[in-house]
């Protein structure tokens, strides 16, 4: 009978979810070695992008962290540890709910942890002070958050795009065949009063040089009111200004056109880069 029930002892929190070597292994880390080792062991690869592995390696680190400052042993932080992944287990595959998670924890204390009932004393893992320890902590640390850590196993998250690749086309510096963009443009009364350079002091006294020399040298005849029209007809007026605006409208289509073939093969240019990507 007493063997019977020594098996069925055995089989509480069965198999050990970290080994004693393990165990005894961690013991001799600090925090720093316990993360590690623990990731290591757990094979968590992406803390730093997913979240759930980082959620999932705190809950053990921590709570075997705890369990070393309350000296356990090393059979118990191993039932410990095995307590912590039979919980998160309960959670995950059977979608246990709080209430019935809670349930299941009395059950196994009823049997790892202290009991009135006249059994062997070496079968109880913890003492009624450790007992009360541990739960306080897991309602502290895991049912306290019990609607969070069910979260990162039933909510479905969407993906966060950390990095992506753009090609930026450079704008040419000034004074190349294609204009300048629009937003580096302004008006044109801006530009004459505070950009545009001065005229030179050459250029003003040529000027007024020529003028004065212009005065001295007028005819009196042009201090009359004789209208320098006078001899010309309307018909004369007339083609005298057709001729000038065809040459220059001929000047400015001209123009016009060039700067359109550059433009039209800068655009060609362009698309041909697109295609190419």
């Amino acid at each position: 009978m007493k063997d019977d029930e020594f098996q069925e002892h055995e089989k509480i929190l069965s198999p050990d979810f970290l080994s004693t070597v393990q165990i005894t292994d961690l013991l001799t880390e600090n925090i720093d070695g316990v993360q590690e080792k623990l990731r290591m062991l757990l094979h968590f690869k992406n803390l730093q992008t997913c979240l759930k592995d980082a959620i999932l390696l705190d809950y053990y680190v921590s709570g075997f962290l705890w369990a070393k400052g309350m000296d356990f042993s090393i059979i118990q932080c191993s039932k410990f540890m095995t307590l912590l992944d039979m919980l998160l287990h309960n959670l995950k595959t059977l979608n246990m709910s709080l209430e019935d998670n809670i349930k299941w924890l009395g059950e196994v204390m009823a049997e790892i942890g202290p009991t009135h009932s006249q059994r062997i004393d070496e079968w109880n893992t913890f003492d009624v002070k450790q007992a009360n320890a541990i739960i306080d902590y897991l309602k502290m640390s895991f049912f306290q958050h019990y609607k969070l850590y069910k979260f990162i196993f039933y909510s479905t998250r969407e993906e966060i795009v950390i990095g992506t690749e753009q090609v930026i086309e450079i704008v040419n510096p000034a004074g190349g065949p294609f204009p300048s963009p629009l937003e580096e443009g302004i008006s044109f009364d801006i530009y004459s009063k505070f950009i545009e350079p001065p005229p030179t002091l050459d250029k003003e006294m040529k000027g007024v040089d020529q003028e004065q020399g212009h005065k001295e040298f007028q005819p009196e005849t042009d201090t009359s009111d004789m209208d320098p029209l006078v001899g010309f007809t309307i018909e004369d007026v007339k083609s005298v200004l057709a001729q000038v605006t065809d040459d220059i409208l001929t000047d400015i289509q001209i123009e016009i056109n060039e700067k359109l073939q550059i433009q039209e093969e800068g655009f060609n240019a362009r698309i041909e880069k697109l295609k190419k990507a």
